[in-house]
């Protein structure tokens, strides 16, 4: 089962939010906040697998409030999917910074919240496809600084490079498989190997590192 805690400060909105995800037999939503300071307090009493959290709340924003509980220095980091109206390319920016494991807009179907909650709590983190690709292009060199020291192509294999770059795109590890004939679970252990290779927490960060460091092309 995978627990959640939605928060957003209009309650009709985090009513649908509970109403869609709560419905699901492998979704639990244990806990709702209305602002961030309490969003951080329940996060960190209830350990959600999953914050679902918007951006423009009082007290304390979404994207403060996803930095105390996923981003750099936290020992023990919350997933957190950002989910919110605005379709800002430094509202994205911020939030990945801050340690968000994912980005999607309020207009996105509930079918599509549900895949996006259960991605994240997966590990296989991503953003909104409309917003990956400029939103990369634009502060993928602002995200994660180059460590010539633990470049990719001094520490990953030929194989695993192939699958950083097909992370970049956006595929699923399904469509990685099919596009390398291997099998799903033979893609999995790869990208374990490269996340664990390159010390980054999950998909999203491999997505910006493949085009901070040149391995992905954002104009391709």
């Amino acid at each position: 089962m995978i627990r959640l805690l939605v928060c957003d400060d209009q309650a009709l909105v985090r009513t649908g939010f509970v109403t869609i995800l709560d419905a699901q037999p492998d979704l639990a939503v244990v806990g709702e906040a209305s602002d961030g300071r309490a969003a951080v307090d329940l996060a960190r009493r209830l350990r959600p697998d999953v914050v679902v959290m918007d951006i423009r709340m009082p007290v304390l924003d979404g994207i403060e409030a996803t930095r105390q509980l996923a981003g750099p220095g936290v020992a023990e980091p919350i997933k957190t999917l950002v989910v919110t109206t605005f379709n800002l390319d430094e509202y994205v920016y911020q939030a990945l910074r801050a340690g968000a494991s994912g980005f999607l807009l309020k207009d996105a179907t509930p079918p599509q919240l549900i895949a996006a909650v259960r991605t994240v709590a997966n590990g296989d983190a991503l953003l909104a496809p409309e917003v990956t690709r400029r939103l990369i292009g634009r502060f993928g060199t602002r995200v994660r600084p180059a460590d010539p020291e633990t470049a990719a192509e001094s520490v990953l294999t030929p194989r695993e490079l192939e699958v950083l770059r097909l992370i970049a795109t956006g595929q699923s590890n399904a469509e990685i498989a099919a596009t390398l004939v291997i099998s799903a679970e033979t893609v999995k252990t790869y990208v374990s190997r490269i996340l664990s290779k390159l010390d980054l927490r999950d998909r999203v960060q491999a997505v910006v590192y493949a085009f901070r460091t040149g391995i992905a092309d954002p104009d391709a």
